[in-house]
């Protein structure tokens, strides 16, 4: 059965630091695709019980930033893929970081700096739901993909820059999403 509380505790803490992948989803206000997104690569971070934080990649779209832009809705989803049965999810109101915000180098001292980070993703819960699971299968972990990372390095600054530019200032709705360039 699902429970909710207002704020993570110790156990949510703790089994979210186990967890190895992570789903965020958003959606726009009127209309257009609800993005689903899976995360993972050691870039989540709990800042305190009501608010979280997310290293965001260079990717395909940037779906999650022109959504929370428009309005800011946010979940985050975690299961466990091991013994104990699990889904988590963090309901709220997203902000995003991008590397001219003020906050910009506060934020980034959280995480280790990936190539290809584009923003931070903030969460500022305003619920949690915990629920069964039971229906989840078994996943074993076997490590994370060097593809981005390798990608971005081969693009370098310059071509990362320049792929934002191409590719992440609109969503696929084309709703405008946060300036990613200088």
């Amino acid at each position: 059965m699902a429970k909710f509380s207002d704020e993570l505790n110790p156990s949510m803490k703790t089994f979210i630091s186990e967890q190895k992948l992570f789903f965020t989803a958003t959606a726009p206000a009127q209309g257009g695709r609800i993005n689903l997104s899976p995360k993972g690569m050691d870039t989540f971070r709990i800042l305190d019980n009501k608010k979280v934080a997310y290293l965001d990649l260079t990717g395909s779209g940037n779906e999650t930033s022109a959504h929370v832009k428009d309005n800011g809705r946010m979940t985050i989803m975690f299961c466990s893929f091991t013994d104990k049965p699990l889904i988590l999810r963090l309901y709220g109101k997203g902000e995003i970081i991008t590397p001219q915000h003020s906050d910009w180098q506060l934020h980034l001292s959280h995480f280790n700096l990936l190539p290809g980070t584009r923003q931070i993703i903030l969460l500022y819960i305003e619920s949690v739901q915990s629920s069964c699971g039971f229906a989840i299968p078994y996943f074993k972990y076997e490590g994370e993909r060097e593809d981005l990372l390798q990608w971005s390095h081969k693009k370098g600054e310059d071509g990362i820059k320049q792929y934002w530019e191409d590719k992440n200032q609109k969503s696929i709705d084309d709703l405008p999403a946060h300036p990613l360039s200088d």
